[in-house]
């Protein structure tokens, strides 16, 4: 592995774990100043997670900057940019897909279709605002950097696209901490992988991943009634069939 992509999962891992250190910190900080204790519990998460993955992806694209260009996927030429862009929006309904029979499967086995980590993120959203570009972009952009580029590209240098995309996936899948949604993590993980051998353009997953979490960002946070009511439909719906046989 690069030297630079060693930095760059050091900062990732540091980026994940800075909210120990950081909340409490700041929180008597707050307190200090004279702000209201609720009101810190509430904003704190929020804004220190757009700072957070703000910075982190700061220092990644610096690091990336000085980075020699000689991996197995780099020394071919990529795809051309109309097909590369054929691919971007392809991967999208890909991504949906995959998504979707993992989401079939998940609840053939009795799998509450709910994401906590969702939920979570939502209701740091409806707090502060500016954690939707953190979800929905910086976020994507540095999961792309982090999992397909290093721990994928560095597999790929001396493994078989499946043996290499199912280890990637799978880290990808347990970082996530949603143990009982592994399958649909390691599907878009999987399919993320996919475009970026195809295309040896890193920008394609990335461009399907922030696509991705844009639509998930503003279907919850702007149609939660909805969907909540179809999630309802869809689980009497399974009843009726299992009833059935």
């Amino acid at each position: 592995m690069k030297k630079e992509y060693g930095y760059i999962l050091i900062v990732y891992i540091l980026m994940q774990l800075s909210g120990l250190a950081a909340y409490p910190l700041l929180f008597k900080a707050g307190l200090s100043f004279g702000a209201d204790p609720q009101t810190l519990r509430n904003l704190l998460p929020g804004y220190w997670l757009v700072f957070s993955f703000t910075l982190t992806l700061l220092i990644v694209l610096l690091i990336l900057r000085k980075e020699k260009r000689n991996s197995r996927l780099e020394r071919t030429a990529p795809l051309p940019a109309g097909q590369s862009v054929f691919w971007a929006v392809a991967g999208v309904f890909l991504a949906l897909l995959g998504q979707r029979i993992a989401i079939a499967i998940e609840m053939a086995l009795g799998i509450d279709m709910g994401s906590e980590n969702t939920e979570t993120i939502i209701q740091i959203i409806e707090l502060v605002p500016a954690m939707m570009i953190a979800t929905a972009v910086f976020g994507p952009v540095l999961e792309e950097i982090v999992f397909r580029k290093i721990i994928f590209g560095s597999l790929y240098e001396k493994f078989p696209f499946w043996v290499s995309a199912l280890i990637s996936s799978s880290i990808f899948s347990i970082v996530h901490m949603e143990p009982e949604h592994f399958l649909l993590y390691s599907t878009m993980g999987f399919t993320f992988a996919f475009l970026y051998v195809k295309t040896k353009r890193l920008l394609v997953p990335i461009f399907a991943h922030v696509a991705m979490n844009s639509l998930v960002v503003i279907v919850q946070y702007f149609y939660a009634d909805e969907l909540e009511r179809m999630m309802k439909e869809a689980e009497q719906m399974q009843s009726f069939a299992a009833w059935l046989l």
